[in-house]
């Protein structure tokens, strides 16, 4: 029998076999195909060498995502498969988790990170892969080499958490003006760490349950991030406020107003929500775990969100500074040194660039990449901004003159207002003590 012949009679076969599948499967009473398939299954196990476990994603009605799906999720990409066919896993931490590795003489790729953003209370994700990394971060060395020890610290340090008594976490606060790489540092901790991101919309989130809910379907070895939290949502001086507003409500109207209907309609989290969610009971339901905060303006947020125990770190991310610019021409232009590095050092102590703005000056130019053409390019904008500060400082210095003077003469005017004010209460005064001589006079 030839190959033709042969894969002909076996195509027949197979489609036999599920034309009379198909027919058991529609006129088979179900209680007989329950049967078929409890034995046969049986059976098979006889043959096949095999054992299955099934893992469900959520648990308790959908309230929780499962850690070890989730693990699992990670760990078997979507090339992993094609990679590694044979798998072990391990159950550690007194049976609470499922490590899955790989089994002897197999390869498998690195698992893909995720970056995870909130739709209502669910969360929902994408691949995760910025390149960012510390190497490449725009900071001085000394500062970097830093917060990269707290982080490796504060990965390896489990024993001594559970020793003291915390839960596994670590708050870092990111300040300082746009530009400066806030982002670009979070996704360097992520990158460093192997984590997970869940970027945290506040704004998208109804009410404190709802963030709780969030915060339970979060998973270890992740990064929780709420950027620009002073605006996310109203939480500035929100303690002082509502005691104001109660007290002009008792003042004018002691019946309570009714919340009006586009109130209703915005995110109902609170600070108090917030700082939960930080550091109370809730956040130590997940292990290992960073929670950063990023803002433009610190000083508008509440001190108890970023007090120490919180927010553990403070990292401001400044204006370039000349080894920051280092950093940046040697990523973007191959350079280790120039002759107009000598400018650009002195350009960059005497006004403020952030790095974002030195980077895009950096960008190449022209088609060959010259890289002089990009530094006389970031030259030229510094001296712009300098000759703009100075105008500026100028500008602010008259402005700053004339509201003294506009001052001063409003204090002159209020002097003699109130020279003038004092002279005629002295002259009713005396007119009124005439009179009262002259009436004395009269009755005598």
């Amino acid at each position: 029998m030839n190959p033709a012949d042969m894969f002909t009679q076996v195509g027949s076969v197979i489609a036999s076999v599920m034309f009379a599948w198909a027919m058991f499967k529609q006129y088979c009473p179900y209680s007989v195909q329950e049967y078929f398939d409890k034995y046969s299954k049986r059976a098979f196990t006889f043959v096949y060498p095999y054992i299955q476990i099934s893992f469900n994603e959520f648990t308790g009605d959908r309230f929780m995502r499962s850690e070890a799906y989730s693990a699992i999720e990670n760990y078997l990409g979507s090339r992993s498969s094609t990679q590694a066919k044979r798998l072990k896993a391990d159950v550690v931490k007194n049976s609470q988790s499922v490590v899955l590795s790989m089994d002897d003489y197999e390869e498998v790729r690195n698992r893909q990170r995720k970056l995870y953003t909130n739709s209502g209370s669910y969360w929902r994700h994408v691949v995760f892969q910025h390149p960012a990394s510390f190497e490449t971060l725009a900071m001085e060395a000394e500062r970097k080499q830093e917060i990269v020890d707290d982080l490796v610290i504060f990965s390896t340090a489990e024993d001594f958490y559970a020793r003291i008594g915390r839960a596994w976490k670590r708050g870092y606060l990111l300040f300082g003006p746009p530009g400066t790489g806030k982002s670009t540092m979070i996704a360097a901790m992520a990158n460093l760490l192997n984590y997970d991101i869940y970027d945290l919309e506040l704004t998208a989130v109804k009410d404190n349950t709802e963030l709780r809910k969030l915060l339970i379907e979060t998973t270890s070895r992740s990064i929780i991030v709420i950027e620009d939290i002073d605006c996310s949502l109203d939480l500035t001086g929100q303690r002082k406020k509502k005691k104001e507003e109660e007290g002009e409500r008792d003042e004018k109207d002691p019946k309570p107003k009714l919340p009006k209907e586009e109130d209703s309609k915005q995110s109902q989290v609170t600070l108090s929500g917030i700082l939960n969610f930080v550091d109370g009971l809730w956040s130590a339901c997940r292990g290992e775990r960073l929670i950063v905060f990023t803002t433009n303006f610190v000083e508008k947020l509440d001190p108890a969100l970023i007090r120490k125990g919180r927010m553990d770190k403070h990292i401001e991310l400044s204006y370039c500074s000349f080894e920051a610019f280092q950093v940046l021409a040697k990523n973007y232009l191959r350079l280790d040194s120039h002759h107009l590095f000598a400018r650009i050092q002195e350009l960059l102590g005497e006004t403020k660039m952030t790095p974002a703005e030195v980077a895009e000056h950096l960008m190449p130019k022209t088609i060959t990449g010259d890289a002089k053409v990009c530094l006389e390019s970031l030259i030229g904008a510094l001296e712009k901004a300098k000759e703009d500060a100075i105008l500026k400082a100028e500008e602010e210095a008259k402005e700053k003159e004339e509201s003294a003077r506009l001052k001063a003469e409003e204090e002159a005017k209020e002097k003699e207002k109130t020279k003038a004010e004092e002279e005629q209460k002295l002259k009713k005064k005396q007119k009124k003590r005439i009179h009262q001589l002259q009436r004395m006079q009269r009755s005598k």
